[in-house]
């Protein structure tokens, strides 16, 4: 069965995380990816480790547990692209691609004529992502920067963590590199819609898409940046407490924590039932999502040492049967034995030429006739350089040879 994106061919420039991720969506939904790696070195991420892949014999791979994240079903070809042959070949692959992705700093592939003018004056249909940390314009355009820089700069500390005057609380960071995820999203989005443009357009020329990984983080602000706009006042942080309703957050239970959220009144009043306390759905002051939040202080202490009384199992059965949306926290390895995780089929293991089962994470995506069933495993530095050299290119035996030799490939 065809997947959605057969028959596209992606000239991956990109390394570490945004980048890769865009390509390997593109990868997942089925497009034939070409990932330009250096040669010897490979791709930055590789070294993002421990931990590392390893071997069935205890020894350790170039592998890293980062790099595996965002490198599947994509192609791996070595090229010096500092060398005139080597830009040459990345030339010629981009002449028969119809996307290219890169994230190096602003300007950089210009000096090896890899940049979108160069490369369209030679296929006009050709899409082109460049991904970098402030954006091609600006006065901070050239100036490096990664994921947790933007988190900073962007707003998303600001709005995450516990309240100054809590033990622990400031602006935190996120455990995941969130704004490369996110950056990646919008770029994902952004290559299908100029796919779709380039199809439907007279010319069927591409077109050059600029992603800023500041920008990405102040656009995924949401709520919460529109409540500073119309408002001109910065929310305080209230760690893993909600915003949109009340009550919404964490609660410790005798044996561990669980979230819930409370949505509107027709739940706080089944979800007081739930929890033994009928008394607190009459009472005036809590009897409106408008009342709950302005006296979130007053009802959450309550609360509290209510599920502080009995165990996670006894409040989430409880809760399930109010029909309340509620939840675990989890750590990571009950994230991954959870049944529903579990039965959604979450973790997928895929074959890997040094390590026999190697799990990865699932594309959530799950469409009706073209389900995301491709999972080849990220590839090993240069694995595919000879293949594609000869398949795109037509490159003979000796040809691969001479390159080789002048360490190009």
């Amino acid at each position: 069965m065809s997947l959605p994106l057969d028959g596209i061919r992606v000239l991956d420039l990109s390394r570490v995380l945004a980048g890769p991720l865009v390509t390997q969506m593109l990868g997942d939904l089925g497009a034939e990816v070409v990932k330009i790696e250096r040669p010897g070195d490979g791709d930055d991420s590789r070294n993002y480790g421990p931990p590392f892949l390893t071997t069935k014999d205890g020894q350790r791979t170039r592998e890293s547990g980062f790099y595996l994240s965002a490198n599947r079903n994509k192609q791996s070809v070595t090229v010096d692209l500092g060398m005139a042959q080597g830009q040459d070949i990345v030339r010629r692959l981009a002449a028969r691609s119809d996307v290219v992705v890169e994230n190096f700093r602003v300007g950089a592939l210009a000096n090896f004529s890899l940049d979108y003018p160069s490369l369209s004056a030679l296929n006009p249909r050709l899409v082109y992502l460049s991904i970098t940390g402030y954006g091609q314009t600006g006065a901070m355009a050239h100036r490096p920067g990664y994921d947790a820089i933007f988190q900073a700069a962007g707003g998303h500390m600001a709005v995450t963590g516990a309240a100054d005057d809590l033990p622990g609380g400031g602006p935190t960071r996120s455990g995941l590199s969130l704004v490369d995820i996110l950056a990646s999203h919008y770029a994902t989005i952004a290559i299908l819609a100029a796919l779709n443009h380039r199809d439907r357009s007279p010319d069927g020329r591409g077109q050059y898409i600029d992603i800023a990984l500041l920008d990405s983080m102040v656009a995924s602000l949401s709520h919460r940046g529109v409540q500073y706009l119309i408002s001109g006042k910065n929310m305080p942080r209230r760690g893993n407490v909600g915003g949109g309703g009340s009550p919404s957050q964490a609660f410790k239970c005798a044996d561990g924590l669980i979230m819930l959220t409370v949505g509107n009144d027709s739940q706080w009043a089944r979800f007081c039932q739930a929890i033994e306390r009928p008394d607190l759905a009459t009472d005036l002051r809590f009897s409106n999502a408008t009342g709950r939040i302005e006296n979130r202080d007053l009802l959450t202490p309550a609360l509290e040492a209510k599920f502080a009384t009995r165990g996670k199992a006894y409040w989430l059965d409880a809760l399930a049967r109010a029909d309340i949306p509620s939840g675990p926290v989890q750590e990571l390895d009950e994230v991954f034995a959870d049944a529903q995780v579990r039965q959604r089929g979450m973790a997928v293991s895929v074959p890997h030429p040094a390590f026999e089962g190697l799990k990865l994470i699932s594309n959530p995506i799950r469409f009706s006739d073209t389900p995301l069933n491709r999972y080849e495993a990220p590839p090993m530095l240069g694995q595919h350089t000879d293949a594609v050299l000869r398949g795109a290119l037509g490159m003979t035996d000796a040809e691969l040879a001479a390159l080789k030799a002048a360490n190009v490939i």
